[in-house]
């Protein structure tokens, strides 16, 4: 009797206490559902309506009809797949150079890894277009000591906006690297060492598949950013490199045409939300984010 007594009063208090939950969660689920679901609700909305103010699937086959919308959509995962690509490139090695100092030389030169953090976006976007165009400082410099005989186009082209992309996104993937790094022990690769690996042989099986994590979530962070971008490839494409994000301010500003431009919102989205599902399914994200952190 008194076990029976005791098991109804602990699910009283496990009842309580959930009633209890839910209202010290409700005014951030309330929040949740004003900056998140109800936008991306109203959008799904918008994008159903067509020109004559009717629900129809016009904007979804205006995307199916015309290839001009095939080709944002393949420059837009090709530059962001290449800003990629090229952010691991650059920012493994220096993720690891940072690793290898002592804790106080790192935090200094952590610092300009952050620096960018500070100064605008758009700020540094339009600095590289005073660095990359033709007349610009780097051009001069490489006619001055005879790189070149005549100026090159470096901006308003896929190269400019690469450049600018990678130098705004390298960031996201050295912070979750250098994490990563940081929490491989040292007596591991001081362990293989003593049993006779070389230190190239000792980073390759020891030091590099244990930062994988961190690679993993910066790559993830770097690319699924880079699919919405707007300044640098306005600013650097020069008209020529026209991402998802351009076309959907085009279509507002220009055409004023909510729903189509809410269309191309619509797929970003899902094809975003299935890339990170696919990831999530093959390199179990959960486990590679909380480690990346």
């Amino acid at each position: 009797m008194m076990t029976m007594i005791n098991a109804s009063g602990l699910s009283s208090d496990a009842r309580r206490e959930r009633i209890a939950l839910l209202g010290l969660t409700s005014p951030a689920v309330m929040v949740v559902m004003l900056v998140m679901v109800v936008p991306v609700g109203w959008l799904f909305y918008l994008s159903f309506i067509g020109s004559d103010g009717t629900v129809s699937m016009e904007n979804y086959r205006r995307m199916l009809d015309s290839r001009s919308y095939t080709r944002i959509f393949v420059t837009t995962f090709q530059v962001s797949m290449l800003t990629t690509v090229l952010c691991i490139l650059i920012g493994y090695p220096l993720a690891y150079f940072l690793s290898q100092l002592p804790a106080r030389a790192a935090n200094i030169c952590m610092l300009a890894v952050l620096l960018p953090f500070w100064t605008s976006l758009l700020v540094r976007t339009y600095a590289w277009l005073v660095l990359l165009q033709r007349q610009g400082i780097l051009n001069r410099w490489a006619i001055d000591i005879g790189l070149l005989d005549e100026p090159v186009q470096l901006v308003h082209n896929m190269t400019g906006t690469l450049i600018g992309m990678v130098h705004i996104m390298l960031p996201f993937l050295i912070l979750p690297l250098y994490s990563s790094m940081k929490a491989i022990s040292p007596d591991l690769m001081r362990a293989s060492s003593n049993l006779g690996a070389s230190p190239a042989r000792a980073f390759w099986t020891i030091f590099f598949p244990l930062s994988l994590p961190g690679l993993f979530a910066g790559a993830l962070i770097v690319f699924v950013l880079s699919l919405g971008f707007f300044v640098t490839p306005a600013v650097l494409g020069g008209g020529r490199v026209v991402m998802v994000s351009m076309q959907i301010a085009s279509n507002i500003e220009l055409f004023f045409n909510w729903g189509a431009a809410s269309a191309l919102g619509v797929v970003l989205l899902v094809l975003t939300l299935g890339i990170l599902f696919v990831a999530s399914r093959f390199l179990k994200l959960d486990t590679i984010v909380a480690k990346g952190h």
